[in-house]
């Protein structure tokens, strides 16, 4: 099998059980297990962690590239006739080869994926992200230590949960040209979604056991997340006539 394919099925795997997890989670709301005891520590360690993991997904929105790399294409060999004239920056009015800002080149394939306030340059995505992370270690705290009850609305927040998160992940092969605010909106929405997920069945089924599944489930989400971006990244640049360009070093 070339590496061109195997580098489209990788993607397609991890979209395939993404979903196939988020189904898992709607047949959990609707049949909820019934479980045998309700323990007093299962709110406090359940949210622990999960409000660990927020917190190292705000490390990584505020250092994306010390924790992905400053390049997804290393030792990438590019056919030297390929490339005549170099690209205009979209963060200037000099035309030059594209530098890394964070982590992603300044060029025009990816002026949705950043915007500037006075001169500092912030990824799009990661500050979605940011916002989502904080908002979820609020919610965290509020309902695994404060007794925040959802009970009457533990179905609905669920469905919420998986909109949000299926649209997350699905963000990257369905919607190619999006407009930067989308990508910052479904990118809240994403954490947010995973979030209203595990209170949502926790609620329903007060179980140690499906919370860590939960989580277990939440990471892997995160983690093709990252990859289907990082495969966005790659798509884009690929379609791009840039010869000196850091982001393929």
């Amino acid at each position: 099998m070339s590496q061109s394919v195997k580098q489209d099925l990788y993607p397609l795997f991890l979209m395939s059980v993404s979903l196939f997890g988020l189904f898992l989670v709607g047949m959990l709301a609707l049949n909820p297990p019934v479980a045998d005891e309700d323990l007093f520590w299962r709110k406090p360690v359940i949210g622990s962690i999960f409000g660990s993991i927020c917190m190292l997904g705000m490390l990584a929105a505020l250092f994306p590239r010390e924790c992905s790399g400053a390049s997804h294409f290393e030792k990438e060999e590019i056919p030297a006739n390929r490339y005549d004239k170099p690209p205009q920056s979209s963060f200037g009015s000099v035309r030059i080869y594209p530098n890394i800002l964070g982590h992603h080149p300044d060029c025009g394939n990816f002026s949705t994926h950043m915007f500037q306030i006075k001169k500092k340059t912030f990824c799009t995505s990661c500050i979605g992200l940011l916002l989502g992370a904080l908002i979820t270690l609020a919610g965290t705290i509020l309902y695994f230590f404060n007794n925040w009850q959802i009970s009457h609305k533990s179905l609905l927040v669920v469905s919420v949960g998986i909109f949000g998160t299926g649209f997350g992940l699905l963000q990257f092969p369905l919607f190619k040209n999006r407009r930067g605010f989308l990508r910052f909106f479904w990118n809240v929405y994403f954490v947010l979604g995973t979030f209203f997920i595990l209170i949502g069945i926790d609620t329903l089924t007060r179980s140690v056991a499906i919370d860590m599944f939960l989580i277990l489930l939440t990471v892997f989400w995160l983690f093709a997340r990252i990859s289907l971006s990082q495969w966005d990244h790659k798509r884009i640049c690929h379609a791009c006539n840039v010869a000196k360009c850091e982001f393929r070093r």
